[in-house]
């Protein structure tokens, strides 16, 4: 078994479906996961939004959209006299979700995970079809009934061991061996909606790869393998050919795009390699990520935007005994929010977390239990790993820097924009 993950940029039209057929056609036992097509989640977040201040109308306007781009596809790669009834009916269901629904802040993460799932759902019904009709024999997965995650909205973690059993039994006495299943989606143990963290379809597929022994996993993008940086901001962006799990973890965990960073463990647990291979020439090497490779001492540059910059003060000064270090954690952990760096004094904390809709809730809360807060949202992160004498003289010295973090092997630079 084989696991493939497409992201959405790979299937946001009529022409990158035909291009996913191609890839697959000749393969026997496979799993692909499939993120939700082109910027469907951005406008599901809409409809979302929409939904938060009661304005079924404007939903349903941006539902009518999300619609139509969906329908674009299908007629292009169908024709325009076929109708998939499943997609008709889970945009039905989308509908009635906002039309029935009494919204309550309190509930804000439950709902965004109920809405914004429809588009992996969506993509994989249209997916799994046009491989049907193209001589590809497949099982549609439904991964909210295969995924038992924690009883976590918007950012849950997989229970790999009940998991191993529900993806099992999804698949068992399959007369097909090619399955289709959604990425960043799972289900809670309350049977609601969950989603994994945004880009978490990389997560989803090497949950897939450990529990069913891939002999390989590969994410399909638009760039030719893993890059030291972003071409887009960093032009003399290099490919880097192999790395391994650690590398690849403190990339992740820094911000790099190029993998989720809850992928790495499932892989890693069982030795199973990570291609990243370029979605528009399926016979190129790309790049490999695994356990048997040597660290790799190349400059990584990543830059991570929507941050926000925290100061914290106590005001008993207890900060000299750490005293409250854990409590300052566990309030961020609670409001799921996702701390970055973290820089101190003797009473004077500093923390780079990515920008959420509770900050100001967990703002509430800390001056409530003894802190001054202040907030600057003005500021973006940059991680450069083994930099070189060069590029620490090109970065460190920015004028627009707050706060500078050097190792002997690592620069971290909060700056404003």
């Amino acid at each position: 078994m084989k696991v493939y993950k497409f992201g959405g940029a790979s299937v946001k039209d009529a022409a990158g479906v035909r291009n996913l057929l191609d890839i697959v056609k000749d393969e026997k036992e496979l799993f692909i996961i499939v993120s939700a097509m082109g910027k469907t989640t951005n406008a599901l977040e809409g409809v979302f939004q929409a939904m938060q201040v009661g304005d079924e109308k404007l939903a349903m306007e941006r539902i009518d959209l999300s619609y139509a781009y969906h329908r674009g596809i299908i007629d292009d790669l169908m024709g325009a006299d076929i109708t998939i009834e499943q997609v008709d009916t889970l945009f039905e269901q989308l509908r009635n979700t906002v039309r029935n629904t009494i919204y309550r802040p309190s509930d804000a993460e439950l709902w965004y995970d109920t809405i914004v799932a429809f588009g992996e759902l969506i993509s994989t019904t249209i997916i799994s079809n046009y491989l049907r009709g193209h001589g590809v024999e497949n099982r549609w997965v439904d991964m909210r009934r295969a995924f038992l995650t924690e009883q976590r909205h918007k950012d849950a973690n997989v229970n790999l061991e009940a998991t191993e059993v529900r993806l099992k039994r999804e698949i068992a006495g399959s007369e097909v061996s090619v399955f289709v299943g959604q990425g960043f989606i799972g289900g809670a143990p309350d049977g609601t909606t969950t989603t994994l963290g945004r880009e978490g379809s990389d997560y989803s597929a090497a949950i897939v790869a450990n529990v069913l022994d891939a002999e390989s996993m590969s994410v399909w993008k638009d760039v030719d393998g893993i890059l030291n940086a972003d071409p887009k901001i960093f032009p003399d962006a290099r490919k880097i050919e192999r790395l391994n799990y650690m590398d690849t973890i403190e990339m992740a965990y820094s911000g790099a795009q190029i993998i989720h960073p809850k992928t790495i463990k499932p892989l890693q647990q069982k030795n199973i390699p990570l291609y990243v291979r370029p979605f528009g020439n399926k016979n190129a090497q790309g790049s490999v990520i695994t356990g048997d490779v040597e660290r790799v001492y190349e400059p990584i540059m990543i830059l991570k935007s929507n941050q926000v910059l925290l100061k914290l003060h106590s005001r008993d000064l207890s900060f000299v005994l750490e005293e409250k270090f854990a409590t300052v954690f566990t309030t961020f952990d609670s409001h799921r929010i996702r701390i970055n760096l973290v820089h101190n004094s003797a009473v004077d904390l500093f923390m780079a977390v990515d920008a959420s809709w509770h900050i100001d809730d967990a703002i509430s809360e800390l001056e409530g239990i003894g802190f001054d807060v202040e907030k600057r949202d003005d500021v973006e992160m940059v991680t450069i790993r083994y930099y070189t004498d060069e590029l620490y003289h090109r970065y460190a010295f920015d004028d627009r820097i707050i706060i500078k973090q050097t190792t002997p092997h690592s620069l971290r630079l909060v700056r404003t924009k």
